[in-house]
């Protein structure tokens, strides 16, 4: 992986999975992300960290074309994310395209949004059923795998408001797994959970890791970085300050923007 402001080729079908070449986001005339580089091998886990406001959800969102990107690109797993490049000039896909593209990225966000109408299992069934057109029968005996999976399999007729929150993330989590994504983003998944129920979400994400899941993970817990992440990434004012091991980051950083960050968390 690298943060190097430098040029980047376009990657191959078997390069990184995600590649950010000096992406921009603007809001009007704020400027949330500056030129934001960044690499995610297969497989591995990137952890961003920094204080609300840097960004961090912003390029979350940008890497699956949630958020269109003002300057720069980015590709997943060799595509480029959201346009199509022709003769140096970039044209923006039609939505259906986009949509397309997106559909092998999966998101879990701060809160939950399960249709309160749907039980567990439909709530897991809805999406393949519909984007992918699979069978009733096969959506819904793969949706009781992802619970099991998820340590869930008791709740598959419950309806999110029997659940707790830190059930109700985990349902989100087997939901996005069920269309069989390569690439899953965490936007600050525990950050709207009581305290006591943030390890049970961590542990499925542990989990995914382990199995060789490659994920984007914002987050504010440190523990969980510093055991799972292959690196970890400080933004702050839209900018990567500092990347690097977890561990080293987080016991020895070298930035003083970085440090004062972490001496309020550590």
């Amino acid at each position: 992986m690298n943060a190097k402001g430098d040029t980047v080729p376009a990657p191959s079908g078997d390069g990184p999975m995600v590649l950010a070449d000096r992406v921009w986001k603007n809001f009007g005339a704020l400027k949330v992300l500056k030129g934001v580089s960044l690499e995610i091998g297969k497989g591995e886990v990137l952890c961003i960290v920094g204080p609300s406001g840097s960004g961090k959800s912003t390029f979350l969102r940008c890497i699956n074309h949630l958020e269109q990107v003002n300057g720069g690109r980015l590709y997943v797993d060799g595509d480029l994310m959201g346009y199509e490049e022709k003769h140096g000039k970039l044209y923006e896909l039609s939505p259906k395209t986009a949509a397309k593209q997106r559909r092998d990225i999966g998101m879990v966000f701060q809160h939950f949004n399960l249709f309160p109408h749907r039980t567990a299992l439909q709530n897991i069934a809805e999406a393949p059923m519909q984007v992918k057109k699979i069978g009733r029968k096969k959506a819904e005996a793969r949706a009781r795998e992802l619970l099991e999976r998820v340590g869930l399999a008791e709740k598959a007729h419950a309806y999110p408001a029997q659940l707790s929150g830190g059930q109700q993330q985990r349902v989100a989590i087997a939901r996005a797994l069920a269309m069989d994504p390569k690439l899953m983003l965490f936007d600050e998944p525990t950050s709207a959970l009581d305290p006591e129920l943030v390890g049970e979400v961590l542990a499925v994400m542990k989990q995914l890791a382990s199995d060789g899941m490659t994920m984007v993970v914002v987050t504010h817990e440190m523990g969980f970085a510093r055991e799972v992440a292959d690196e970890l990434v400080f933004m702050d004012h839209g900018v990567v300050v500092e990347s690097g091991d977890p561990r080293e980051v987080l016991s020895n950083p070298q930035h003083e923007r970085t440090k004062a960050f972490l001496s309020k968390l550590l």
